[in-house]
């Protein structure tokens, strides 16, 4: 019987001997990428800068789409084999564009890396009025691997990589109020049910295209410092949460827990890259390994069994489609 991790059947470690300490730069050792070609959302800040690095670093040629190109200049100068483009995840018509673009160069796409997300943002909707954590975090994802779909099965050995995070088990999806438009909204709800949506999709997708040799993923990359995820976070919710103390300093045991960017990259990296994971997805990964199942929320770690549903996950498909507007075509 074919596998499929529904439910969490294939959630098991596969002993690659990395860890939480791992950094990207361990787990690309002796890999080359010569020859492939990649895209990295969110590519020119924090770990997916890290991630651009890295796999171009080894040979990947790397497309690193983002809204403000000059910013993306300063931060990727001097780095080989990295192209620019214009693209707004908030804007359907720009990620149409982008793709679009792309598909007209007639290359190949080995590795799909949705690494762009958004958190700890106030309640704002895009001009479709969508909440901006759903549309930055998961349907721009959805549409984007949906319009690239052609180029990832030219590839022939595709693999799509979904940064997700632990803080999918904030909120299950909400499929009576996704956009909160009953409901008051809390941007860790907001949060929690667009890493959700990123995981059951990962799921569904991989399910769907494995016959055309492309593969799916999603990850935690772990907390991590020094990005620019949470430059909207509200200091009171940091400090109930007990990350910071009354000023907004970061608590000391806090700080120590975080995890560096080339640390943060290598869950990311190894889900692109290890062979381990030839033949298996629609996996979630941490620590640079399949994470185990978790259903215990009161703790942080692997994954939450709702995350992995098979009811959810092919309903999302549907609402997905019926949001963005796009039929997912595989043939």
């Amino acid at each position: 019987m074919e596998q499929n991790n529904y439910q969490g059947k294939l959630q098991k470690a596969t002993g690659s001997g990395f860890d939480s300490r791992s950094t990207s730069g361990d787990v690309i050792n002796g890999i080359d990428l010569t020859g492939k070609i990649a895209i990295v959302t969110g590519g020119n800040t924090g770990i997916g800068l890290e991630t651009v690095k890295t796999i171009a670093g080894a040979g990947a040629t790397v497309l690193v789409p983002a809204r403000d190109i000059e910013k993306a200049k300063r931060n990727l100068d001097g780095i080989a084999n990295v192209i620019i483009e214009k693209m707004d995840l908030m804007n359907p018509d720009s990620i149409d564009a982008f793709a679009e673009k792309f598909l007209d160069s007639g290359r190949p796409l080995h590795l799909l890396i949705n690494n762009a997300g958004i958190m700890w943002v106030p309640l704002r909707r895009d001009h479709r009025g969508y909440e901006s954590q759903l549309a930055t975090n998961y349907l721009a994802l959805f549409q984007l691997t949906a319009t690239l779909w052609k180029a990832l099965k030219k590839a022939d050995g595709a693999r799509v990589v979904n940064v997700s995070s632990g803080g999918h088990q904030f909120s299950d999806f909400d499929f009576q109020d996704p956009n909160f438009l009953n409901r008051e909204y809390e941007t860790l709800q907001g949060y929690g049910q667009s890493k959700t949506a990123v995981n059951l999709f990962s799921l569904e997708l991989d399910i769907r295209a494995k016959a055309y040799n492309v593969r799916s993923y999603a990850l935690c990359p772990g907390a991590v410092g020094e990005t620019e995820l949470g430059r909207e976070a509200p200091v009171d919710l940091l400090q109930k949460l007990g990350y910071t103390d009354a000023e907004g300093n970061i608590l000391p045991e806090v700080a120590a827990a975080l995890k560096t960017i080339p640390q943060g990259a290598a869950t990311t990296v190894w889900a692109a890259t290890s062979k381990l994971l030839n033949g298996i997805g629609g996996v979630y990964c941490e620590n640079a390994d399949i994470a185990s199942l978790n259903e215990d929320t009161g703790i942080i770690g692997g994954i939450k069994p709702y995350s992995l549903d098979e009811i959810n996950a092919k309903k999302l498909w549907k609402l997905s489609e019926e949001m963005t507007g796009i039929t997912f075509d595989f043939s």
